[in-house]
């Protein structure tokens, strides 16, 4: 296996590509009695029209979720994150726009778990009776999700945003899109995307990486396959698709989300660069050791749950703003004179490295966590880029460029709101 240093923050990774096409990571961690591995592949909910050779395919909304559902029933009819829980491991699995994530840790039988877990998500198994009971299952689920004011809340500036990237839509899909499933479209859509070309196995702990390779060379499939190309709509620009959503829902005070369109670079490290920049700008710009933070603390138009970040999927990004607040469009007007106003005067010196030093101290803590560390590998694996660089890039981000970012992409009159009430107000 390849090794790189990261001596700066003293991190040392083993890579290598299998023959299968199966990207491994395997980031060390002396003396720690935990291990922790990911098995991720790159596929999510948005990934529903993409090309395979010279065809076209289309799939339903909310499948990538419903696969992730489906992997843990195994032929001989257990299931494998009760198998998981039995050996003592603590078992999970996500999907999220872009990818679909399976995951364990555990104190011992590291290779025992580790093995299990390559099977099961290597080897489905589907029956007509299965899906049908699942799709039961996760339609209940649909319709708690369309009563939940935070997701609510989230997909309403997606699509205020966003005219036609999938990312648009909720993960899961709808009652009606999962009534389209069958076991032959998961067979399908396992054999597309869950070939070991389009996938990557990150394990965190004090493990041997010869020993991870091993049971990936055992157990997962020993030929390569071709990757698809996804198709997520038509370039979306920089103008937001729609200024507002606003609903009524269950909720004790206005909840409320704003946020802008930026365009994402197709160069991995550009890309993380350009994340970095956008946490660090609105960190600075809107974060809890900002002027606009306290003022507006101060005066009772937000709480301290009120959070600011920058995020891409799907082939976009986008920043977003918000938590609870009495009054979200006044809250608004005073982000948008903050913008003007940072964007004459700037941050001061002191103020701008004071806010480097402490995003730097907290990257550097997340160091600890092993969950972290093994998705943040997967997401740069498929992302193009190093995670671990996140921290010489930091350190050469200048006041210019975060200046720079907000005036591109931060511009108020491209400002979305998403915004959910109580009922009667």
């Amino acid at each position: 296996m390849k090794i790189k240093e990261y001596p700066s923050v003293g991190e040392r990774v083993h890579t290598e590509r299998l023959d299968n096409g199966l990207s491994v990571y395997v980031i060390e961690k002396k003396g720690y009695n935990k291990a922790y591995a990911l098995f991720a592949t790159k596929y999510g909910g948005a990934d529903r029209r993409f090309k395979l050779g010279d065809k076209w395919y289309d799939t339903p909304a909310g499948i990538a979720h419903f696969l992730e559902h489906k992997m843990f029933d195994m032929s001989d009819g257990s299931n494998a994150l009760t198998t998981l829980y039995a050996k003592g491991a603590t078992a999970n699995a996500f999907t999220s726009s872009d990818m679909t994530a399976y995951l364990f840790e555990s104190v011992d039988g590291f290779r025992d778990n580790l093995d299990t877990l390559l099977s099961f998500v290597s080897q489905p198994w589907f029956t007509d009776e299965s899906v049908s009971k699942e799709q039961g299952i996760i339609g209940q689920e649909i319709r708690m999700t369309e009563d939940n004011p935070g997701i609510c809340l989230y997909y309403g500036l997606l699509r205020s945003l966003f005219a036609h990237n999938p990312a648009r839509d909720t993960v899961a899909g709808t009652v009606e899109s999962i009534a389209e499933i069958s076991p032959e479209t998961l067979y399908n859509c396992h054999k597309v995307f869950y070939n070991p070309s389009n996938m990557a196995l990150c394990v965190a702990g004090d493990v041997d990486p010869d020993m991870v390779c091993e049971a990936a060379r055992e157990i997962l499939p020993k030929e390569p396959a071709d990757v698809p190309v996804r198709d997520y709509g038509p370039d979306e620009g920089r103008e937001p698709f729609e200024r507002r959503f606003e609903r009524c829902m269950e909720v004790s005070a206005p909840v409320f989300y704003g946020g802008t369109k930026c365009v994402l670079p197709e160069d991995g490290t550009l890309a993380l660069r350009q994340e970095l920049c956008g946490d660090l700008a609105l960190r600075l710009l809107m974060g809890r050791g900002s002027g606009l933070y306290s003022r507006l603390y101060s005066d009772g138009l937000i709480d301290y749950d009120f959070s600011a970040g920058y995020e891409s999927v799907a082939g976009v990004a986008y920043t977003l703003f918000g938590g609870e607040s009495r009054e979200p469009d006044k809250v608004c007007e005073e982000i948008k004179k903050e913008i003007l106003g940072i964007s004459r005067s700037g941050f001061g010196k002191g103020f701008f490295e004071r806010g480097k030093k402490a995003m730097y101290g907290m990257k550097l803590r997340e160091l600890n966590s092993l969950d972290s560390i093994c998705y943040s590998a997967a997401r740069g694996h498929f992302g193009g880029y190093e995670p671990l660089r996140a921290f010489e890039l930091l350190e050469s981000i200048s006041e210019e460029e975060t200046l720079d970012f907000i005036g591109e992409n931060l511009v108020p009159d491209r400002i979305a709101l998403s915004i959910i009430r109580p009922v009667g107000q």
